[in-house]
């Protein structure tokens, strides 16, 4: 992936997160995708959630609770030497926004192995 192909990833990232479109973010994801997040403890019970379709469970049932919300992209940070990204941005979900960063690792066909999310204070 190229600087300029992350930025077009990470576009369509966040405009499928900002409509709530769980599939197309899905899209970018391996089947056997491994994704950590303090939020994934909160909505099943566990914070690693491993597989495309337990994923897409999590995702759903998340989604499913909250009345909007807005992502807004600070920066990303792209090592093609080792497909990782860092994605940073600001979460307004519910009227409540927050500092959040993303560690995406793709694999070598272009699709999301492995997340883990990192979320900072409120704003």
């Amino acid at each position: 992936m190229t600087r300029e192909e992350a930025l077009v990833f990470v576009e369509e990232w966040t405009s499928a997160w900002n409509e709530l479109a769980v599939e197309r973010v899905l899209a970018h994801f391996d089947e056997n995708v491994s994704f950590t997040s303090p939020t994934a403890r909160t909505v099943v019970g566990i914070s690693t959630v491993v597989g495309k379709q337990a994923l897409r469970e999590y995702w759903n049932k998340a989604v499913a609770h909250i009345g909007s919300l807005q992502f807004v992209v600070d920066r990303i940070l792209w090592d093609p030497s080792t497909r990782e990204m860092a994605i940073v941005y600001i979460s307004e979900i519910g009227g409540r926004k927050k500092r959040v960063s993303e560690q995406l690792t793709f694999g070598p066909d272009g699709l999301v192995v492995s997340a883990e999310v990192f979320h900072g204070v409120d704003l």
